[in-house]
């Protein structure tokens, strides 16, 4: 690139898509966009990527390999796919690109985009994370290399993700049904008691409880799943619940490898 501004082409310009073009561009890159559903001077992926140091796929992962089939022909710099995939998606694209002699990079996006443009935290892993790390790193943006193939950085998101979207369905959960029950500001104010209180032992004690207490627990919430139904609401969360407590209670689960008992969290 000696000297000339690095050529990105963003295949997706949602939301994300959108953002990552504005800030590249005021970073000094030269962006090509192409979106199916959105005007641009491109109209393929493949027109798009023609001659682009960097690919940046955001669209979706269910368009994820339509995208890198057809803009593979053009592709003579490195391919990242930055949509939420599974690993195994993730190594699918990889595959694909090493077939055609095109480095791949698996790059997750760490956090939501608006607010933060580039600089969202993203990982990044697959034979050319280092140079996706490199190229957007010095237009401002902040890759972590992860060693490992393709699928390394989207099990660590999605992993996240487990947790992070698995304790805002209880939350929402939790809340509809208290709002049906008329105490929504309580049990809004016991969740932020608990949340604020919690600290590094509060994992421990999670785990712990669940796996001691399990039997008295599966059936607390089998009561739950059945007042979130007298109230009409779905107990999606609490059925969940009831049934992998369940499944700790009779010891089918690896969960039941603590460390150590820990303080019940009743």
């Amino acid at each position: 690139m000696s000297g000339k501004p690095p050529v990105v082409a963003i295949l997706g310009l949602g939301e994300a898509g959108g953002e990552f073009a504005r800030d590249l561009r005021a970073a000094g890159a030269v962006v090509r966009g192409y979106d199916p559903v959105v005007p641009s001077a491109f109209d393929s992926e493949a027109a798009a990527a023609d001659g682009a140091d960097l690919v940046l796929s955001v669209n979706s992962s269910a368009a994820a390999v339509d995208a890198l089939r057809t803009g593979l022909p053009k592709v003579s710099g490195v391919w990242a796919d930055l949509n939420t995939a599974s690993p195994g998606k993730k190594r699918e694209l990889a595959a694909i690109a090493a077939g055609a002699a095109v480095d791949f990079a698996d790059v997750a996006i760490m956090a939501p985009v608006p607010g933060r443009g580039l600089r969202v935290p993203m990982l990044a892993s697959g034979p050319a994370a280092g140079a996706v790390s490199k190229l957007l790193g010095a237009l401002g943006a902040t890759v972590e290399v992860l060693p490992g193939d393709a699928g390394v950085a989207a099990e660590r998101k999605l992993l996240r993700s487990v947790f992070f979207k698995g304790m805002s369905a209880a939350v929402v959960e939790a809340l509809e049904a208290a709002r049906a029950a008329g105490v929504q500001d309580w049990l809004r104010g016991v969740i932020v008691e608990e949340l604020t209180r919690a600290d590094e032992s509060t994992v421990e004690r999670l785990v712990t409880g669940s796996v001691k207490h399990a039997k008295r627990r599966t059936a607390e919430m089998a009561a739950a799943a059945e007042m979130l139904g007298e109230l009409g609401v779905a107990a999606d969360v609490a059925a969940a619940s009831r049934d992998q407590l369940a499944r700790l209670s009779s010891g089918s689960s690896n969960a039941t490898s603590v460390p150590r008992l820990g303080e019940e969290l009743r």
